[in-house]
């Protein structure tokens, strides 16, 4: 007799993002070889640093389009969302 699990999704689990990408990932090629910090140097000059509210990081704007690039999303709001869910857009990214 099937029984039913009383349980829904509220287990405490511990894994690490690091964990949950494929060590052969397009992303984790690409993160390995391309030093993106360049981005940083060439926006400086865009961004002022004591007016205004806090900016995002060039580095991961760019990066967020990059992989709207490289995968095909065309949408930026569909890119965003995409982000929400894929381990491995977050982990190249730098989120958590």
């Amino acid at each position: 007799m099937l029984k039913k699990s009383d349980q829904k999704q509220v287990t405490v689990e511990l894994v690490t993002i690091e964990e949950l990408v494929p060590e052969n990932h397009l992303l984790r090629k690409i993160n390995k070889f391309i030093d993106f910090s360049f981005i940083q140097e060439k926006t400086k000059h865009l961004y002022c640093e004591n007016n205004g509210r806090p900016a995002i990081d060039p580095v991961v704007l760019f990066k967020m389009l990059f992989i709207g690039y490289i995968f095909g999303i065309r949408s930026e709001r569909r890119l965003v969302k995409e982000i929400q869910v894929n381990m491995a857009y977050r982990w190249f990214l730098g989120f958590g």
